[in-house]
Order: C-alpha cells, then sequence, then structure tokens
C-alpha cells in the first residue's frame, strides 16, 4: 500500500513539474494567462464572495483549491491533438485560460450594476491589471459611496379592484419609508404581489403590469418611489374593461386519452361526473373516482388560484401510477364575465414491473455475495396503491472461525409492502388528508440468519406515516413497529463462548436470546436547499435529522397492571419471551459551504444516547450504536472501534463488544470536483461509542465526562467520487491519527504511521453525509 501511495505522489509531481514547464506554449504571444481574480470592497455590507459571481471568467480550477493540476495535466499534451495520449490529457485536463479584457470590462460593468442595485447609485469599480511574465492577475476594486434611501412611497393602481385587494393586504408589507433603496428587493415585491392576484381569479395578470418610478431628489441621498400597476393592452383599447378575474367553471379529468382541450370529445370515451369534477375515460377507469377527487385542488365555481393549480400537480405526483400529469385551461367570456375550464391530463404508468438485482457483500472483511428478486404493483387496488415483495438470499465465506466445521452463512428472506398514497388512520376529515400529503405504509418481513454460531430468525410487522411540510421538512411517524428476534440454534462452541464472555461482558448473551421489540417512533428531517438526492448541492446549505423511539412501555404498564412482580423475578414477559424496554434519541447536522462550484466544504455532527430500563439491561442488539466504517470514523473498520478505550478481544465475534450506548460523531470533509464524473475529497474524522452501564471488569468503555474527550478517536484520509448522476461510488482510505485502544507511542500513530497497522479501505453508496 505504501509503494501504491509513492507510485500516486510520483505521477502527480511529475505531472506539475511537465505541465508547469508547458504551460507557456498554450499562451499565444502577446497575451496572458489569467492567474487569479480578486474582488476588494470598502464595504463589508457588499461581500466580496457575492460579487464573484458575477466574474464572466475565471481561473483555471484548482483541486482542493490549493493546486491547478488539471490545467497542468492538460499542458502535459503535446501539440499533436490526433495522438492518443494527447488527446487524453486534454479531456480529463482544463486547457489554460487566456484572459480577455472585453470579457474583464463585462465583468466590471456587471459587478457596477450589482452594487447599484442594492442601493448604492453612486458606487464604481475600478478595474487592475497586475502583469507578471506571461500572467495576470485581475483586481476588482469597488467603492460603494452612501446608500440611497426611500423618503416616498406612491402608489399609481389604475384597476380600482386591484387597488382595494392590494390596499387591504398591506401593500407596503414589502416597502416602507426610510428603507434601503434596492432593486431586489423591489423584485421580489413585483414577485408577491403577482402571486397574490394570480391566486384571487386573475389568471392572466404577470408581473409586466407592475413597474417602478424612482426619482432621486436633488443633492440628497433620498429617492421618492412610485409603483405602476397597468391595464393590459388588449384590455386598454376598451376604456371600461379591467383586470378579468377568472372562475373555474369546470374540471375535466382525461384518463389517458389523447384530446385537445376545447373540442368536443368524442362520443367512443365515457363521462361520469363525480363530487364536482368530469371523468373521462376510454374502456376502464384505471384510478377511482375518490382518489381522483381528494388529489384534486381545482374547484367548480371557485375563483382561479395558481397555488391550487400548484397543489394539484404536487398532490399527483405522489401517484405512482402515473407517467405525467398536465394542467390545461380554456378561457371563455361571457359579458362582464370571464371562466376557466380546467382539463387534467393523466398519463397512465406500467402496473407491473419485475427486477432483478445482484450484490456484492462486505461484512468486516468478510466477502460475499447476494441476489434478490422483486415484484411491483403500483395500482393494486386502482388507489395508486404500490405493493412490493422482495425475495433474498446471501451467502458469505466467514473467515477467522475456530473450532467450527462450517465457516459458511447464509441469509434467507422475504419482506413486502403495501404504501397508500394518503393518510390512512379512521375519522380524519378529507380537507385535513389534502393538507399533510401524507404516505401510509405497511409492512411485513421475515429473515433467517444461518451461521456456522448460530441461526437466528427476525420477523417484523410495521405501520408508518410520511409527509412533507413545507418544501424542505419531512417527517416520518412509526406508529407501531413489531420485532420478533428468535433463536432456535446456538452451537456448543458459541455457548462456551458466552459463557467465557459472561465474566468480561455479562450483558453479551442478552444479543443472543429471544426478544420482543415493540417500538414506536418519530423522525424529523430538514434540508434547507430542498434536496433529497445524493447530489452535492449547488448552494451553500445546512440539514437537520432529528429521531427519537421508545419500546415495551405500554407492555410494560400492562404487565405491571396484572403482576405486580415479574414471575422469574427479573423481566415481565410476553407470550414468555422477554421483551425490550428502552428510548433512543438521535440528533444530525450537516453544514455544506460551497467555496466556488467545483469546491466545497462538509462539516457534520452526529449524537445519540439509548437508555435501556425497567425490563431490559442491556439493548437488543439492533439497536446498540458502532463506531468505524464508511459513514463514521473512516480510519477503522466497520464495527471495530471502541466503546471507549476498549482494546478488543480475542474472537471472531469480538465485532458484538464495539457497540455503545452513546455515540459521537464529528466530520470535516472537503471535496473538490476533480475532471469528468470524478471528484476527490479530503476527511478528518472523530467519534466513537460509550456504554452507559459498566460492561467490563475495569469499567472501560464506560462514559464519563471527566474523561470521554480523551477517549475520542481521529483520523484522516483521501476519497474518491464516481459521480454517475443517478449513483455515487464512493472509495474512502482512511488513516488512524488518535487511537484511544492503544497505549504509549502506539496511541498516536500519525507520528508513526503503520500502512498494515493503521489504513482502513471502504467502498460505500452515496456520500457520507
Amino acid at each position: 500500500m505504501m509503494n501504491l501511495l509513492r507510485t500516486y505522489i510520483y505521477i502527480i509531481v511529475v505531472s506539475l513539474l511537465l505541465g508547469g514547464c508547458s504551460v507557456s506554449k498554450f499562451i499565444p504571444e502577446g497575451q496572458f494567462l489569467l492567474d487569479e481574480v480578486h474582488v476588494k470592497t470598502d464595504n463589508s455590507e457588499i461581500k466580496s464572495s457575492e460579487m464573484y459571481s458575477y466574474v464572466r471568467q475565471k481561473p483555471n480550477s484548482k483541486w482542493f483549491s490549493l493546486v491547478k493540476l488539471p490545467m497542468y495535466i492538460y499542458c502535459a499534451s503535446g501539440k499533436d491533438s490526433t495522438k492518443w495520449i494527447n488527446k487524453l490529457f486534454r479531456k480529463i485536463g482544463d486547457a489554460p485560460k487566456i484572459y480577455d479584457s472585453s470579457l474583464a470590462e463585462e465583468t466590471r460593468l456587471q459587478i457596477l450594476n450589482a452594487v447599484q442595485n442594492k442601493g448604492y447609485l453612486g458606487a464604481s469599480v475600478q478595474l487592475e491589471e497586475k502583469v507578471k511574465k506571461n500572467k495576470l492577475d485581475a483586481y476588482y476594486k469597488v467603492s460603494s459611496g452612501e446608500p440611497y434611501i426611500i423618503s416616498n412611497i406612491s402608489y399609481n393602481i389604475e384597476d380600482y379592484v386591484i387597488r382595494e385587494l392590494l390596499m387591504n393586504d398591506s401593500i407596503k408589507g414589502g416597502l416602507h419609508k426610510n428603507m434601503r433603496f434596492n432593486v431586489n428587493v423591489l423584485e421580489e415585491e413585483r414577485n408577491r404581489i403577482t402571486q397574490y392576484l394570480q391566486n384571487r381569479g386573475f389568471y392572466r395578470f404577470n408581473k409586466d403590469y407592475i413597474t417602478f418610478q424612482a426619482d432621486t431628489v436633488n443633492g440628497t441621498y433620498k429617492i421618492d418611489l412610485t409603483m405602476n400597476i397597468a391595464l393590459s393592452n388588449q384590455e386598454r383599447r376598451n376604456s371600461n374593461s379591467l383586470h378579468r378575474q377568472y372562475e373555474i367553471r369546470s374540471v375535466n379529468y382525461l384518463m389517458d386519452i389523447d384530446n385537445v382541450p376545447g373540442m368536443q370529445v368524442s362520443a367512443d370515451v365515457d363521462t361520469m361526473e363525480y363530487n364536482g369534477i368530469n371523468i373521462i375515460y376510454d374502456d376502464k377507469l384505471f384510478l377511482r373516482p375518490g382518489v381522483i377527487s381528494s388529489h384534486n385542488r381545482l374547484v367548480k365555481g371557485k375563483l382561479y388560484s395558481n397555488t391550487d393549480v400548484m397543489s394539484t400537480y404536487s398532490s399527483l405526483t405522489r401517484l405512482g401510477i402515473l407517467k405525467y400529469s398536465n394542467i390545461r385551461f380554456i378561457e371563455h367570456l361571457e359579458n362582464d364575465s370571464a371562466y376557466l375550464d380546467a382539463y387534467v391530463s393523466l398519463s397512465k404508468n406500467k402496473n407491473k414491473t419485475l427486477s432483478f438485482q445482484i450484490e456484492g457483500t462486505n461484512s468486516a472483511g468478510d466477502l460475499g455475495a447476494a441476489a434478490s428478486v422483486t415484484y411491483t404493483h403500483r395500482n393494486l387496488f386502482k388507489g395508486s396503491e404500490n405493493f412490493n415483495i422482495k425475495v433474498r438470499g446471501a451467502y458469505e465465506a466467514v473467515t477467522g472461525l475456530e473450532g467450527y466445521a462450517n465457516n459458511n452463512y447464509t441469509e434467507y428472506g422475504v419482506e413486502s409492502s403495501l404504501e397508500f398514497p394518503e393518510f390512512m388512520f379512521p375519522f380524519l376529515k378529507s380537507d385535513f388528508k389534502k393538507s399533510v400529503n401524507a404516505k401510509s405504509q405497511v409492512s411485513v418481513k421475515y429473515n433467517w440468519q444461518i451461521r456456522p454460531e448460530f441461526e437466528r430468525t427476525l420477523a417484523s410487522a410495521a405501520w408508518s406515516y410520511r409527509w412533507n411540510s413545507r418544501k424542505r421538512a419531512s417527517h416520518r411517524l412509526d406508529v407501531l413497529d413489531i420485532n420478533y428476534i428468535y433463536m432456535p440454534y446456538r452451537s456448543n462452541t458459541f455457548i462456551e463462548y458466552l459463557n467465557y464472555m459472561d465474566e468480561v461482558n455479562p450483558l453479551l448473551r442478552y444479543s443472543y436470546e429471544d426478544l420482543f421489540i415493540v417500538r414506536l417512533g418519530y423522525t424529523y428531517t430538514y434540508n434547507s436547499a430542498g434536496v433529497t438526492t445524493q447530489q452535492t448541492a449547488k448552494k451553500s446549505s445546512y440539514s437537520i435529522r432529528f429521531n427519537i423511539e421508545e419500546s415495551g412501555n405500554l407492555i410494560y404498564a400492562f404487565s405491571k397492571l396484572i403482576h405486580r412482580k415479574p414471575s422469574d423475578g427479573e423481566s415481565y414477559k410476553m407470550g414468555n419471551i422477554s421483551f425490550a424496554q428502552y428510548v433512543k434519541a438521535d440528533l444530525d447536522f450537516a453544514k455544506n459551504i460551497m467555496i466556488d462550484d467545483r469546491n466545497s466544504l462538509v462539516f457534520h455532527i452526529g449524537t445519540g444516547v439509548a437508555v435501556p430500563y425497567a425490563n431490559s439491561k442491556s439493548l437488543p442488539f439492533e439497536k446498540l450504536y458502532f463506531s468505524g466504517g464508511a459513514n463514521s470514523v473512516r480510519g477503522w473498520s466497520v464495527r471495530s472501534l471502541g466503546p471507549g478505550r476498549y482494546h478488543g478481544a480475542s474472537g471472531s465475534l469480538d465485532y458484538v463488544n464495539h457497540t455503545g450506548d452513546i455515540k459521537l460523531d464529528m466530520n470535516i470533509e472537503y471535496r473538490t470536483h476533480l475532471f469528468w464524473k470524478l471528484n476527490g475529497a479530503a476527511f478528518i474524522d472523530a467519534g466513537n461509542v460509550w456504554t452507559l452501564k459498566k460492561r467490563y471488569s475495569d469499567s472501560v468503555g464506560q462514559f464519563a465526562f471527566n474523561r470521554f474527550f480523551k477517549e475520542i478517536a481521529l483520523s484522516y484520509g483521501l476519497g474518491i467520487r464516481f459521480d454517475l448522476d443517478f449513483l455515487i461510488l464512493r472509495f474512502d482510505g482512511g488513516m488512524k491519527a488518535i487511537n484511544p485502544m492503544a497505549n504509549g507511542i502506539y496511541r498516536f500513530p500519525i507520528i508513526r504511521p503503520d500502512f498494515s497497522r493503521d489504513f482502513a479501505f471502504h467502498f460505500a453508496v452515496g456520500y457520507p453525509f
């Protein structure tokens, strides 16, 4: 591994040397390489970072904002562009940016315009060019001057209906006296008023009808502002005509029918009326009328509202049976009244699909393979109910086991789910269901694991809801989640191991007993960018995720009501099987700072605590925290770090001991675009897990406020990401920097790194946070 790293470093150094020696041959005589662009302002309210977005010509990109390696790779190519090696270098590299004075002047004018739009009408922007040999640095120096203030606001609204509506709506909400003149604020006010009127029947109104007139007062920095809202050109031909308010005359749903609104519907199709809407279909109706009505927001007899149109689109997109939807309107004018006929075209998607999937697995270094087949029905009861059933099988070769005749791990599983595109709950009003845009899901799962040490069966059933609030927040409520863990077989060797570990970790046996988990949980997720994909956000953003769950409280209260004490003196049982009782809470925060369009800095902190109590001595194994792995501290392999200073014991099942009730993950990652679809990352990770109770004889691993910070592990490393648009493949290599599980000089491997001891490689899909 050390030799491989040296090879990479050698290639990079050679590319820098070759590229640096050959950049000049790509710079025409009398011209200059644009080396750096700087924007400086004399006003803290005018941020240089904001002004940099107006730069029309930017210098060559840098890897990790340090070195222009893509340019050097390009310049390492020869002049003969027909050779394959030169083509390759030029394709993955970045051609030198030759300074263009016309683009520089355009940049200067755009920065000036942006500053003036902020209210600094007397601002100036100077362009300074500094040349050193064949390189040029461009400096844009902004002098803002004094800001202009709005001293008076007046309104010139020709349409008395609109004037009355806006005055009642407090038109001055976005604008007020003594505020700084800002063109961006004026544009926001135009959009706000346009949206307000379009939601009150003014179907044809747009922001071009709204203009502002700004008159400066001589000798002062004050402005008299006038808002004008004019009649349309068509309506001006009739001096008695105002902007028309349109009423919805009819709502028509075309079910997988090619039809142009306004034309007479073919006699071969059927039409039915349901809850104020007309449903037009051919042959069979593929959606129940009640489902169509529940996702419709267009109401006959109501004034046109653009918000209703967007809400209808949003609601219909949740129906998996639909390929797409399209809403069109036909106008009808009768005397002084204006009407709209709404035509909603729904195109049907495929009902049924069958998919196969083959995957490779890597569990703590043990390699294997898995295959699955999934059947999907998107319209099971003609209500766009999404039904899935998946059958999966897996095989893994388990290494490092001693005392077992068989070293194979096999797994068989089947899971099924049924999702409804609405809030399925009795006694809920239809208006409430329309407002939350929820999805309801019921699911069942059965999994059978056959290991050399034991056999374990997991059966579960769940009932949950998911919904969005606004555009950035999402919620998940697990009303009921029942899990049954059954251990039909444990080998004698494994039982001996548990007996031995009773002296080291008496709670380990609890993880391998029959158990009921009956939980209730809630998850809240907020993303300021409003994105839900794994793609890197194109602007600075942050996300918050909070989860809380509890298990066993209702069953415990019921058991306590019937029996004052458990029959065995230790824990209550349900059907002669113990049930888990705990409460668990997690909080994750991530901040993405965009440095430029190719570089970003991401911070992440994740913490959680789980407390077993009353009926449970320890958390179920599936609910315990672990550290290390592709999404944690990447200097350690998965489930190999902690708890605390615990350094591990001999035996293949020691990963069970590397678990805890408290977790802490802290990460900093610098992400940069390399070339083509390749992105790079440099990261520093820190974290660990701890136990709440004394698990080991010397209290190692137990959380304590006076020492936990000394037990935080630290690692660093580099990563490569393949961004395939629909999928991100991630390869990370992490090195231990501080190892709390070691003593002496081995505690700080950053001083004396050893690849064979301190390096961990990870492959994953998607970003780590």
